[in-house]
C-alpha cells in the first residue's frame, strides 16, 4: 500500500461521517501550528508546511482543486513567512508584531477581493477543478492573504482568519470532509483567543517607549499615585517638586539651655 493511498484510507467513521487519515493528521498539524503562531514561535512555519503537505492529498481525493492549490501556497508561504520572521524578531528573539495601515489593509482587501474574482473564474472555465468554485476560491485566496499577513506579523491576520472560517465550516462538512470541519470551529475559537492575545501584546510595546518616570517611581514604590490621593497628575516639570514634597520634612533641633 503506497503513502498516498493510505493516507485517503479511511481513520474512522463518526455520525456516519468517513473520517480520511489525511484529513485528519493535517488538521491536527494545523492546529498545532496555529497555536504555536498564538505564541509566535518560529516553529509554526515548518509545522504548517507539514500539515499542507498531508492536506493536499485530502483535497485531491475531494476533487476540491482550490483546496489543493491552498496547501501548496501553504507550503510556499511556510517558507516565506519563516525568513520573514527570521527578520523581524525583536530584541528579545520573538516576532515584533503591530497593527497594519489603513493603506495595507484595503490593498489587502482589495486583493483579496480580485483574487477571488479571478481564481473562481478558472474553476468556472475548468469544473473538473472545483465542484464549488466561489466558496473554494474564497478560501484559496483569504488562506493566502492570511498567511501573508502573518508573516508581516500584522495582527489583522487573525481577522482574516475569522472570515475564512465562516465559509471554511459549512464547504468542508458538504465536502466530506468532516474532521476539516470540526477543526474549522476549533480554529474559530483559537483565532478569537489568539486575536486578543496580540492584540494584548500591541498595546504593551505601544506604552513601553512612552513610559514616563512618574510610571517607573511608582512600581518601585516610591511614590503613590496622585489619583489615589485624589489629586490631579502633576506635569513632568513638577515631578521633582512633587516627589520632594511628599518626603518627610526635616525637625528643627531645639535644645534646653
Amino acid at each position: 500500500m503506497s503513502a498516498l493511498h493510505w493516507l485517503n484510507s479511511e481513520a474512522f467513521t463518526a455520525f456516519d461521517q468517513h473520517v480520511m487519515w489525511s484529513d485528519m493528521i493535517g488538521n491536527l498539524l494545523g492546529l498545532g501550528a496555529l497555536a504555536l503562531g498564538w505564541r509566535r514561535a518560529m516553529l509554526t512555519w515548518p509545522v504548517q508546511l507539514l500539515s499542507g503537505v498531508v492536506l493536499v492529498a485530502a483535497f485531491w481525493s475531494a476533487q476540491l482543486g482550490g483546496g489543493v492549490g491552498k496547501q501548496f501556497v501553504v507550503i510556499t508561504v511556510a517558507v516565506w513567512g519563516w525568513y520573514q520572521w527570521r527578520r523581524g524578531r525583536a530584541g528579545d528573539g520573538r516576532l515584533a508584531i503591530r497593527f497594519a495601515t489603513w493603506r495595507e489593509r484595503a490593498v489587502l482587501v482589495v486583493a483579496t477581493g480580485l483574487g477571488t474574482v479571478a481564481v473562481a473564474s478558472l474553476f468556472l472555465a475548468y469544473p473538473t477543478l472545483s465542484w464549488n468554485p466561489w466558496p473554494d476560491a474564497y478560501i484559496f485566496v483569504g488562506t493566502l492573504a492570511a498567511m501573508y499577513a502573518q508573516a508581516r506579523g500584522w495582527v489583522e491576520f487573525w481577522f482574516a482568519w475569522l472570515a475564512v472560517d465562516v465559509v471554511g465550516v459549512p464547504l468542508n462538512f458538504h465536502s466530506g470532509l468532516p474532521f476539516s470541519g470540526l477543526v474549522y470551529i476549533i480554529y474559530f475559537v483559537l483565532v478569537i483567543a489568539g486575536m486578543y492575545a496580540w492584540w494584548q501584546q500591541t498595546r504593551g510595546a505601544a506604552a513601553a517607549p512612552g513610559q514616563q518616570p512618574q510610571d517607573r517611581y511608582r512600581r518601585a514604590g516610591r511614590l503613590p499615585s496622585p489619583v489615589a490621593r485624589g489629586q490631579p497628575v502633576a506635569p513632568l516639570g513638577l515631578f521633582a517638586r512633587t516627589e520632594a514634597a511628599l518626603l518627610p520634612r526635616p525637625q528643627p533641633c531645639i535644645t534646653s539651655v
